[in-house]
């Protein structure tokens, strides 16, 4: 009787040199896409309690949301009169044309609508605003 033998294939092996190239391509691409996913006013937070700013020769622009979601702007013909957001863009672009240092405060009403707040910044930093302060008073007992 006639003994066959058999041969063991060695087992074939996965390349995975393509997997690791399409992993990079991958990793590549999520990093330059995850920045411009993220989108966001620009605000400098304090990082211990809050202090009064230090006073400056010009008086700094003011724009306050009210509860309604209104605009009012310090330097306004009106002050007490609502703005809307194209004349709000027009006015505090023309005076950083002419005073780059002045500083931009938000106030917000207590009651206002966080998202109210959000899109004031957002006009300012189209405005050209390159640092935005927020208006907050001291907690009682302070």
């Amino acid at each position: 009787m006639a003994r066959h033998r058999v041969r063991k294939r060695p087992m074939a092996e996965i390349n995975v040199v393509p997997y690791i190239d399409v992993m990079l391509v991958m990793l590549v691409i999520f990093m330059v896409t995850a920045p411009l996913l993220t989108q966001g006013v620009k605000v400098d937070l304090p990082e211990a309690s809050a202090e009064p700013m230090p006073p400056e020769e010009q008086e700094p622009l003011v724009v306050s949301v009210d509860a309604a979601g209104k605009l009012y702007l310090n330097i306004a013909d009106d002050p007490k009169q609502p703005i809307t957001g194209d004349d709000l863009k027009q006015r505090v672009a023309a005076v950083l044309r002419r005073s780059q240092n002045r500083s931009v405060l938000v106030r917000g009403d207590h009651a206002a609508d966080y998202g109210s707040v959000v899109a004031a910044m957002v006009l300012l930093q189209q405005a050209g605003v390159p640092n935005v302060g927020l208006v907050t008073e001291s907690p009682e007992g302070e």
